[in-house]
């Protein structure tokens, strides 16, 4: 029995290829069904997320059981096999489980360190168990992969700092009014980076968001990816009218000249109204001269791209302390992995021994008569019991103990010639 992981990740694929492979979470059931019933796979568990594409399983023979989760994929893409091996990685044994804690811990993220992958590792758990593709050796990984991404945001800070120009943007509007939430904001543009921003600010607890846009559906595309949010959509030409009445301003739009200039803003500007502005658009968005105005606080990307590089260094550097807690886990779910193969020599000792006892105990009793007590009966009881206990309880933990494969296998037939055990229909 031997854990592969064999998949498809933003570092291997094109996204047409991961979107052909992708298994939605409706889907999950049907896959994992068919999974197992090829006839060298025992457990299964699927990550499908926008990035990554990871099929983890418990086979019976590793090239078999590899070949066999290619097939699935190859069928489920109609891709030929021979083809879809260009894109696909397959990792083996010890290396398979080290994948799996990297990618709970964000490692393998495209942001790296970022938190949400951590949250569909648990549901690939939840589904695993809801539709029987787990057994003991995937469910108890998984569990130790789900607290290992704990474990490293816990002690180590590499989920902090952002490390996008967009969440760096937010995050620089936050640290200076400290509480979005009161504040109305303004993103002019409705493309990928807006989209962007308002998840950002969405998380970051800003509700009183308006997006400005040359393009009436480009914004309402946009407003329906956030339905739980009351988004503002307005046309360009009422962009002015709108930061009238805002705080901060975000702007990403395509325009090869300033949008926002002095000219423009010193007529919202007035009466004391102070502006924030943030530019994450090149070419830039605002005119240089903004700065002028004394009300108005102005950032372009260049302010924010020095707060991403500090951010991505200092991950890089929680990701190097992130290693040595993932190898400790590793080795953990390895001692216990190993451990199993002494459980069915260990079950056979230890209910020999019991048969023994209670049949010497019965023998003892009978000729102590009748009359002999039922407390006295107790004590004798629990005396032979602690007897028992103590006589295996060093044997069982040596042999657990015993990290050397060899070793614990020549214990193991030792055991079982001296005591006459048979193992065969003991099942891990």
């Amino acid at each position: 029995m031997n854990i592969v992981v064999v998949g498809l990740s933003h570092k291997t694929a094109s996204v047409e290829i991961r979107e052909k492979l992708s298994i939605p979470e409706p889907q999950i059931e049907e896959a994992i069904a068919q999974l197992r019933n090829y006839p060298h796979i025992s457990e299964v568990a699927i990550i499908s997320t926008c990035n990554r594409l990871e099929i983890y399983a418990v086979v019976y023979d590793t090239e078999q059981g590899v070949k066999e989760i290619t097939q699935f994929l190859a069928d489920k893409g109609q891709i030929n096999s021979l083809e879809l091996r260009k894109h696909l990685f397959t990792l083996l044994h010890e290396d398979s489980l080290r994948h799996l804690m990297r990618v709970s811990a964000g490692l393998e993220s495209l942001v790296l360190g970022e938190g949400q992958i951590l949250a569909q590792v648990k549901n690939t758990h939840k589904l695993g168990q809801k539709y029987q593709g787990l057994g003991r050796l995937l469910d108890r990984l998984f569990k130790q992969a789900i607290s290992t991404g704990k474990r490293v945001r816990s002690e180590t800070s590499i989920g902090t700092g952002a490390v996008s120009i967009s969440s760096a943007a937010v995050e620089l509007a936050q640290a200076k009014v400290k509480d979005l939430s009161p504040y109305h904001i303004t993103i002019v543009g409705a493309g990928k980076m807006s989209c962007l921003l308002v998840k950002h600010l969405l998380a970051k607890g800003a509700s009183k968001i308006a997006i400005v846009n040359r393009s009436h559906r480009r914004a309402e595309e946009l407003a329906k990816k956030f339905p739980g949010a009351e988004l503002e959509i307005r046309l360009l030409p009422d962009m002015m009218n709108t930061i009238a009445n805002t705080d901060i301003v975000f702007t990403s739009t395509g325009a090869t000249e300033p949008i926002l200039n002095k000219a423009n803003l010193e007529v919202v500007c007035v009466n004391g109204k102070c502006l924030m502005l943030i530019d994450i658009s090149v070419p830039r968005n605002i005119a240089a001269d903004v700065k002028e105005i004394e009300q108005v606080e102005a950032y372009n990307v260049d302010d924010l791209k020095a707060v991403v590089a500090a951010n991505q260094e200092s991950r890089r550097r929680m990701a190097a302390e992130a290693e040595g807690i993932i190898e400790e886990e590793v080795e953990n779910y390895l001692l216990w992995w190993r451990s199993l193969e002494t459980v069915p020599t260990i079950s056979c000792l230890r209910s020999k021994v019991e048969t023994i006892r209670e049949q010497e105990l019965e023998k003892a009793l009978s000729r102590l008569g009748s009359e002999f007590g039922e407390k006295h009966q107790e004590v004798i009881e629990a005396l032979t019991r602690g007897i028992v206990n103590k006589i295996l309880h060093e044997p069982m933990v040596q042999l657990r103990a015993q990290q050397d494969i060899e070793a614990r296998r020549r214990c193991i037939q030792s055991l079982q010639m001296l005591f006459n055990l048979d193992t065969e229909e003991q099942t891990v």
